[in-house]
């Protein structure tokens, strides 16, 4: 009766310790479905604290694997964002293709200059507002190339010509997203 009773609670604790380990490589939560991670990887990034807009991070995720891509300006950011995702619930494994810029003082003094001619236009400035704004400006190499959103097809325009007006050399790359193309200014 003992030993039956011993075998028991010994199964029964095998079971549960295999529960545990299944749960634990799910990172401890039940199945998520890639879009429930797209939106946890979307908001872990976003509030990021030192993500800013001179980086750019974008993901897909497919079958709770994710792949980081875009640039960063520090190592720490890249490593923390790849870490940071690794916990999130339902991924499965994370891909991190994520590009540190040069670390290098032209390329920030560029990034503060282009930034401030953006964003003190008149008709830019609203895009200043809350906690990151939406158009992003990654220089690499004195290479400068904008990114985000905006809403029209004006405001895409006025941001490419600013940056240009602010450099020296070199045409500026305006990958800039109007979020609704129909609207044309």
């Amino acid at each position: 009766m003992k030993a039956r009773a011993l075998g028991r609670i010994a199964m029964v604790a095998v079971l549960l310790a295999g529960g545990a380990m299944a749960k634990s490589k799910t990172n401890g939560s039940l199945p998520q479905t890639d879009q429930q991670i797209a939106e946890s990887v979307r908001h872990q990034i976003a509030t990021y604290p030192y993500y800013s807009i001179f980086d750019d991070v974008s993901f897909t995720v497919v079958n709770g694997q994710v792949e980081l891509r875009g640039d960063v300006t520090q190592p720490v950011k890249k490593s923390d964002i790849g870490k940071i995702v690794e916990k999130l619930p339902g991924v499965a494994s994370v891909n991190n293709s994520i590009t540190v810029l040069p670390l290098s003082d032209f390329d920030a003094r560029l990034r503060v200059q282009i930034a401030r001619a953006i964003y003190t236009a008149p008709t830019l400035s609203r895009y200043a507002m809350g906690a990151l704004p939406s158009i992003h400006i990654i220089v690499d190499n004195g290479h400068v190339t904008l990114t985000g959103v905006v809403a029209t097809d004006m405001d895409k325009q006025i941001a490419g010509m600013r940056a240009n007006q602010s450099l020296n050399f070199g045409p500026v790359t305006n990958n800039l997203v109007v979020e609704n193309p129909a609207r044309k200014s």
